[in-house]
């Protein structure tokens, strides 16, 4: 076979159960069993899942630490014609997970790229809190910052789906019931495993709920219904705010000056700044 007839391979992108291990296709077994490597984030653990069905292929690590250098290398595999499984620990690979550095680099080569249908945490959420779905926004993990989750919240036009640590779930909600105590949202957690739970309600109901546990463990899921317009405009300012204290300005000249500008009340911003500015505890990811 001539250089001009070398078979150029793909990358098949292949979701994986998020917790049950039956919701697997049979198009992704097929695809894992003929590839000729597959990457991941942590070859003990998909390790398992190709026991449990039989398949052999060849693993490689793909994770946080080494997907730069490991994206280039796989890409290479790829030009010369092999077949590379890309998979996640659990869902659709890439959606805050490893694996956009290896597809980025083979759509730069045009490299051909499959990528199969499967399990998502965010879609499964996303129906199961029962909200509106022709709109929503997807925003990875919450950011940490005070203000700047108080802005993203609330300045949510859509539904917002979002992942959350289970130690800071208690503190979002806190957050969330003091900007809009009737906000709908649900708290999705371990969905499809066997301890799964669904809580829909009110933010100032869940907020009380879950500062009553003790703790709170396992994946979750955040789906957070649109903001209220009319509260927009105060979080702008209290966000504006913020940003004047971060620069340097004191802080109630600054409410005098932002209060001026929106016509809101210069004490009720200033009591809002001292809320958004107190942090959560620092506690481990997941």
């Amino acid at each position: 076979m001539t250089s001009a007839q070398t078979a150029v391979g793909r990358l098949v992108v292949c979701p994986t159960p998020i917790g049950n291990m039956e919701d697997i296709t049979l198009r992704v077994l097929s695809a894992l069993a003929q590839a000729d490597v597959i990457a991941c984030e942590d070859t003990r653990h998909t390790g398992t899942l190709l026991e449990r069905h039989g398949i052999a292929t060849s693993l490689i690590s793909l994770h946080e630490g080494n997907e730069r250098r490991r994206a280039r290398e796989l890409a290479r595999r790829v030009s010369g014609g092999e077949r590379v499984a890309l998979v996640a620990d659990a869902g659709t690979p890439v959606i805050s997970d490893p694996g956009f550095q290896l597809l980025r680099a083979c759509l730069q080569a045009e490299l051909p790229v499959e990528v199969l249908p499967g399990p998502s945490a965010v879609t499964t959420a996303l129906v199961a809190s029962g909200m509106p779905s022709a709109r929503w926004c997807f925003v990875g993990f919450l950011p940490r910052r005070g203000a700047e989750l108080d802005a993203l919240l609330a300045n949510a036009g859509d539904t917002l789906v979002a992942f959350e640590s289970p130690h800071r779930l208690s503190e979002t909600l806190r957050r969330l019931a003091a900007q809009d105590p009737e906000r709908e949202l649900a708290v999705c957690r371990e969905l499809t495993k066997l301890h799964e739970e669904v809580r829909r309600g009110s933010a100032a109901a869940l907020a009380s709920e879950y500062a009553a546990r003790a703790s709170v463990r396992g994946e979750v899921t955040l789906v957070i219904a649109a903001a209220d317009p009319s509260r927009a405009g105060r979080a702008r300012a209290t966000h504006a705010l913020a940003e004047l204290v971060r620069a340097g300005a004191r802080p109630r000249p600054a409410a005098a000056v932002v209060a001026g500008l929106t016509g809101l009340g210069a004490n009720e911003l200033y009591r809002e700044l001292a809320v958004s500015q107190r942090e959560p505890r620092r506690e481990g990811g997941r």
